[in-house]
């Protein structure tokens, strides 16, 4: 009677743990629903590891195409932060499917208006945004690499086989058997057996554990597209019949597949099933044998895995662009012209999506721009704002502005550039290389090229700067590229204004402080404020008063008086 008492309480405690597991992730399902539908048109919450960073790459490496954004032009952007400021993803093969699409500047009027379709209908579709969502957020991420890294790396583990497996666990069933003959060597056999398999579990585990993480994956994302194909989304039913076709060929991986994804991989916690389902993996190795079969299966799969996650990033991708939408104050569909005869830029009320109070600025540029102005009056974040939209319009069909109408861009730019000293290369070689790159580009018959220059060829001194400057922007123009740069060499508005229109920022000082209006203005800039700059930060009186003098007789006279370097008069 004692042992029926014992044993029915272990058993309730045992269904009352389970229970209570399932209620706790009833309810966090719940809050995190709650979530998903308060919080879609929010600013991303998500922190990223440098080490997961630096992987985003990983969809990319693998479906390159022929005119993608270059490493420099994105560095120049600032696009990581873009991404960071669009990322609403839920999974890695979505944030992996939003880095590809932002670096894919060319996909095509189809493809775009694909998105549009999708994304729209997402927007309008909360229920159904939700559920898919909460697809995704099963499927999750991999730590700090890509599937692709372990899918890539599946040969280094050689051909493995279940032998030894199979070998030690018969001997389960010798020494089992002789429980009946003689019960304390089978027991002592038995021990043996398990404390054998423990210990060289865990040298197995230590070589594929990785490995291991990534089929569980896999078999997420198998389990997570079998009910995404059965979700009714109208405008992605085509992308769906794919993945459900995708889907017939990797069935077997499921096979057994409890023993690889279940639980805590050797890990004890959890609850009760999971506890009992690790020890049954160290004493039997059930992991590691499903692992040696489903490795040989997925070998030969790896082009089906590959279709999964471009299909789901996708629409993880897309809903995030819809929640991205849907934080801005506002923002327009671009109108975008493939084979255009004439370059152009027309732009009414854009502001930069990473700046949370932006002054918004209108240009209508059917030739080159150049722009002047003082330290800090915000040419640079307009050259950034401009580059910005285009990418974004050409990319995720949407721009932080009121109006934007432009043909389909070649986007290059050098802005952020630095010295490489790994290289060996000064900034005004990593200057020219960087220009040559854009002037190259325009000699190929494609299309035209959309290129942003903050101070063109800064390395170098001054007149042979405005020099070589003033016949490279020429060449541009005359090259059909639609450029825009910033300056301040003055001289070069007059020299250039045959072929680009003048555009200036000013600054305000009123009761000896500074402030800056950021608004774009007509013509070139009249005034400069690096030497009174320096005045309002306090820098001593004798430096700014003579730095005055000297600039303001180089204005009158063209030549840098010796006596006014001096200080005399």
């Amino acid at each position: 009677m004692e042992f029926v008492v014992f044993t029915g309480v272990l058993l309730f405690i045992f269904l009352f743990m389970i229970v209570q597991e399932l209620m706790q992730a009833k309810n966090e399902e719940k809050m995190f629903r709650n979530s998903l539908l308060e919080n879609y048109g929010k600013e991303p919450p998500k922190e990223y590891s440098l080490e997961r960073f630096a992987r985003l790459d990983s969809y990319l490496e693998r479906h390159k195409e022929e005119k993608q954004l270059d490493d420099i032009t994105w560095n120049d952007l600032g696009m990581d932060e873009v991404f960071c400021r669009i990322d609403r993803t839920l999974s890695a093969a979505g944030e992996e499917y939003l880095y590809f699409t932002l670096r894919n500047i060319f996909c095509g009027k189809e493809k775009l208006d694909h998105l549009e379709e999708v994304t729209g209908w997402f927007l309008e579709q909360d229920d159904t945004r939700i559920r898919v969502q909460l697809l995704l957020k099963k499927l999750g991420h991999l730590g700090k690499y890509s599937l692709y890294d372990y899918l890539d790396n599946l040969d280094y583990l050689g051909e493995r086989n279940n032998r030894k497996i199979l070998l030690l666990n018969l001997l389960y069933l010798l020494f089992a058997s002789l429980l009946f003959v003689q019960p304390a060597v089978g027991i002592l056999g038995i021990v043996v057996c398990m404390l054998g398999h423990i210990l060289t579990y865990f040298r197995e585990k230590k070589v594929i554990e990785p490995y291991i993480t990534s089929f569980a994956y896999v078999l997420r994302m198998i389990n997570v597209c079998e009910e995404l194909g059965r979700q009714k989304i109208p405008v992605y039913k085509k992308e769906l019949e794919d993945l459900n076709e995708a889907l017939k060929s990797l069935w077997e991986l499921k096979r057994g597949s409890f023993w690889v994804m279940a639980g805590n991989q050797g890990k004890i916690g959890g609850n009760p099933l999971d506890i009992i389902a690790d020890y049954l993996r160290m004493i039997l190795h059930l992991d590691i044998w499903q692992f040696n079969l489903m490795l040989r299966k997925l070998r030969l799969k790896t082009n089906e895995v590959d279709r999964l996650l471009g299909i789901t990033g996708y629409l993880d991708m897309a809903i995030s662009v819809g929640g991205f939408r849907r934080s801005l104050e506002g923002y327009c569909i671009p109108q975008l012209e493939e084979n255009a005869n004439k370059v152009y830029l027309h732009m009414e009320g854009g502001w930069h999506p990473l700046l949370t109070h932006p002054v918004k600025n209108s240009i209508r540029a059917d030739r080159g721009v150049l722009l002047t102005g003082s330290n800090a009056s915000g040419k640079s974040t307009f050259l950034k704002m401009v580059a910005v939209n285009a990418v974004l319009a050409q990319t995720i069909h949407t721009c932080t502005a009121e109006s934007y109408h432009a043909p389909v861009f070649r986007i290059f730019s050098s802005m952020a550039l630095r010295d490489s000293i790994q290289n060996g290369e000064s900034y005004y070689i990593v200057e020219i290389r960087s220009l040559k790159r854009i002037l190259d580009a325009a000699q190929t018959e494609t299309a035209p090229v959309l290129s942003f220059v903050d101070e063109v060829l800064r390395g170098t001194n001054t007149v042979e700067r405005i020099a070589a400057a003033t016949q490279i922007l020429i060449h541009l123009s005359e090259s059909g590229v639609l450029c825009f740069t910033a300056t301040h060499d003055i001289e070069m508005t007059e020299l250039l204004k045959d072929c680009y229109d003048n555009y200036h920022f000013e600054e305000v000082i009123r009761d000896g402080d500074i402030s800056f209006p950021y608004e774009l203005l007509p013509g070139r800039a009249g005034t400069r404020n690096a030497i009174r700059l320096l005045a309002l930060m306090g820098y001593d009186k004798e430096i700014t008063e003579r730095a005055a003098m000297q600039a303001e007789d180089f204005i009158q006279t063209g030549k840098w008086s010796v006596q006014t370097l001096l200080g005399n008069t």
